[in-house]
């Protein structure tokens, strides 16, 4: 759905709520335009949800928020992260990538780049204990999903020899102001070699070199799961929880009802962490043993 412009998804069934489809990328500078026309559209829409620049943090609408947060990290120059913004540990990831001969360098959107990324991929079903959802799509959807902002992205690509063993894709704002780490995989296979360390560390040179503040990569922490693995990797890297504005803004008397009674939350955000942390580990093991169960099949 397009208003004003931009790209909106819908969630909810019987409460609709839009936002922006590339949040974090795109931004609503009049949120009051936007609300007219979703007024006019006749969409059905009950709840208008969006979030402000990292630059803009402070809360200054008057609309109903809620704070959600950001893994944010301040980019001046590539010196002052590698010696200010990340510690010893982390130095020696990125080293030990480039003693492993892993090169990383921005590299072009095209065919080449696009069959890397298909074989990452489909290097593994099996991601972080859950099904990847990239997993056997073919080279038309890898090229459709990742050409997407191409003309304000940024391509980063980690080689060993001529073997793209991972990638990120930075998406600058229509300001320059951030640039968000839309997409950054690596090889499982080649894990010892820190790819993904090395990407990062790029991300931040490339940043840096184009003058743009802030690098962001996605939520800090998720509902009540303040701290796990990729969140330290986050922390480890330099990056920083930053508390944003959600703004919540009703469109029909359903949404105004909705965010009277909480009801624009899903059901999921109300299962006590301790519970979904027995869940998540159950959900691991269980596609932990699937994939081996695979493996020794074949």
């Amino acid at each position: 759905m397009k208003i004003c412009g931009k790209d909106f998804h819908v969630r909810g069934r019987f409460i609709r709520i839009a936002g922006l489809v590339a949040e974090g990328y795109d931004f609503l500078d009049d949120p009051e335009a936007t609300l007219d026309a979703l007024g006019r559209s006749g969409v059905g829409i009950d709840v208008l949800t969006f979030i402000p620049r990292l630059s803009n943090g402070a809360p200054k609408h008057g609309y109903r928020f809620e704070w959600d947060n950001m893994a944010a990290l301040p980019v001046s120059t590539f010196e002052h992260w590698w010696a200010r913004q990340i510690r010893d540990k982390t130095r020696n990831m990125v080293r030990r990538a480039e003693k492993k001969g892993v090169v990383v360098r921005e590299v072009p959107f095209d065919d080449g780049l696009v069959r890397g990324i298909s074989a990452i991929y489909n290097e593994s079903p099996v991601r972080q204990g859950k099904p990847f959802w990239h997993y056997g799509k073919d080279l038309d959807a890898v090229r459709s999903e990742n050409v997407t902002f191409v003309d304000r992205s940024i391509f980063i690509g980690a080689f060993l020899g001529e073997t793209l063993i991972g990638f990120s894709k930075l998406v600058c704002d229509e300001r320059g102001g951030q640039a968000g780490l839309m997409k950054i995989q690596s090889m499982i296979e080649h894990r010892d070699k820190a790819p993904t360390n090395a990407l990062i560390a790029q991300a931040v040179r490339s940043c840096a070199e184009r003058a743009i503040p802030y690098l962001w990569y996605a939520n800090f922490s998720y509902g009540r799961k303040q701290q796990d693995g990729l969140s330290d990797f986050k922390e480890h890297n330099g990056f920083q929880g930053v508390e944003l504005p959600r703004y919540y803004v009703p469109v029909t008397l359903v949404g105004r009802v909705a965010l009277r009674f909480g009801l624009h939350h899903r059901l999921v955000e109300r299962i006590p962490e301790p519970a979904l942390a027995k869940l998540r580990k159950l959900r691991s093991r269980w596609y932990g043993s699937r994939l081996d169960t695979a493996r020794k099949a074949a």
